[in-house]
């Protein structure tokens, strides 16, 4: 009853959130680049040279900050990121927003964490319906493309330094 719970907010959260549960057509990126809320991290994956990769075979799993959730950074910080010597910084946040393989809304209940590309984990979350990625709330999930899947959330997760 839990997952059924869950999966009625994530098909909720994708109508409410614009993204098309028929997305599975398009990779990663042009499912994203299509939603219209994510620009930012559109521009970021373009400057980090990421595009190629998530247009790739995958799967992947994408924890997708919106253009908001990019907005709420301190003043300056995304446009630091995106200057050519900050590449590699660039890089290590945005793999981390990215998991190999594809996990679903109905995965992420058995786990409390996952490990990302960027080789560092991620804290999962969940307390019935909403789910939380490190400090993150999920507003859309299993948005399905035909490399993987995206979850859309609300803040930028920041790897750990060190």
């Amino acid at each position: 009853m839990r997952m059924n719970n869950l999966f009625a907010a994530a098909v909720m959260a994708m109508a409410a959130g614009g993204m098309s549960a028929h997305a599975a057509e398009k990779d990663i990126v042009d499912t994203a680049v299509g939603a219209g809320q994510f620009k930012t991290l559109a521009a970021a994956l373009d400057a980090a040279g990421l595009v190629t990769t998530l247009k790739g075979a995958g799967p992947f799993t994408v924890f997708a900050p919106t253009d908001e959730a990019f907005a709420k950074l301190p003043a300056g910080t995304v446009e630091d990121l995106l200057k050519p010597e900050n590449k590699q910084k660039l890089v290590d946040v945005l793999t981390y927003h990215v998991v190999a393989g594809k996990v679903m809304a109905a995965d992420v209940g058995k786990l409390k964490e996952a490990k990302t590309v960027n080789g560092k984990a991620i804290g999962i979350q969940v307390d019935g319906s909403s789910v939380k990625i490190n400090d993150a709330n999920v507003t859309a999930a299993d948005i399905g493309t035909s490399n993987g899947v995206i979850h859309v959330i609300d803040t930028v997760l920041l790897p750990p330094q060190g």
